[in-house]
Order: C-alpha cells, then sequence, then structure tokens
C-alpha cells in the first residue's frame, strides 16, 4: 500500500490507526484492544457537518448517527460531542459514552507491538513490494 501511495505521487503515507496500538502510545488499553478486535464494518465515518471522523461503532457513535439523520443542527452536534469526549474515550478507555476514533485499516491490525517494529515491519514490506516483478 505504501508503495501504491507513492508510485501515484505521494511524499508519505499517514499510519496513526497503526501506531495506536503500539506500547508507546497513550492510548489507553483497553481502546487498543477494540481495535485489536474490530472487524470488517466496525467503523464508519461520521459527524460530517462538523469534521469528518471514522468512530468504532459505540453508544455515543449510535447517538450521533441518530442525531445526523434527524437533521440537527451543527450546534447541536458540537454540544454532543461535548468536551473531552475524545479523550474520554481513546485515553481513559470508555468504550461506550467516548469518541473513539480509527481509521479502516483497524480490521487489519491485530497485536499491540514496539513503535520500531511497525516501523520495520513497514518498511520491510515497502523493500517486498518494490523488488516484486509488475504482472
Amino acid at each position: 500500500q505504501m508503495l501504491a501511495a507513492m508510485v501515484l505521487g505521494a511524499e508519505g503515507i499517514q499510519v496513526g490507526s497503526r501506531f495506536v496500538t503500539s506500547y508507546e502510545s497513550s492510548a489507553h488499553q483497553k481502546f487498543k484492544e477494540a481495535v485489536i478486535n474490530a472487524a470488517e464494518g466496525d467503523t464508519q465515518l461520521s459527524l460530517k457537518q462538523l469534521t469528518p471522523v471514522r468512530l468504532l461503532k459505540n453508544k455515543f457513535f449510535t447517538d450521533v448517527q441518530q442525531a445526523e439523520l434527524s437533521g440537527v443542527s451543527v450546534e447541536t452536534l458540537q454540544n454532543l460531542l461535548g468536551k473531552g469526549r475524545a479523550k474520554n474515550g481513546m485515553f481513559e478507555g470508555d468504550l461506550e459514552n467516548g469518541e473513539l476514533e480509527i481509521g479502516q485499516v483497524s480490521t487489519l491490525i491485530k497485536n499491540i507491538q514496539p513503535a520500531a517494529d511497525i516501523v520495520d515491519e513497514l518498511w520491510k514490506e515497502f523493500e517486498f513490494a518494490l523488488q516484486r516483478p509488475l504482472k
């Protein structure tokens, strides 16, 4: 995937979701485990009127979806989001009422490991893909 991005002209890639589950990440252990256990379809783009973000589905996500579908105002969505909702979810481990931001790639993340190992894996996969003959 990194090679494909580079071939298409990218100068870098964003891999924040992968680093959430590194040992060095300040994310709560419960959030890390929720990411590791995420299955296909467990995330969805939400909060499109404010700032689009992909969320793990939980009670907060359901509340946001219902509010958006009923056509509430931006101010109402901001109040629902409130202050500290992301902190509550991702850093304090409130998996029901917290905001759980994570990319769709979370379905491919299956372990917690050191950040150095993540970088090493990314680089090795890139080099392997670079050496493969085109078909």
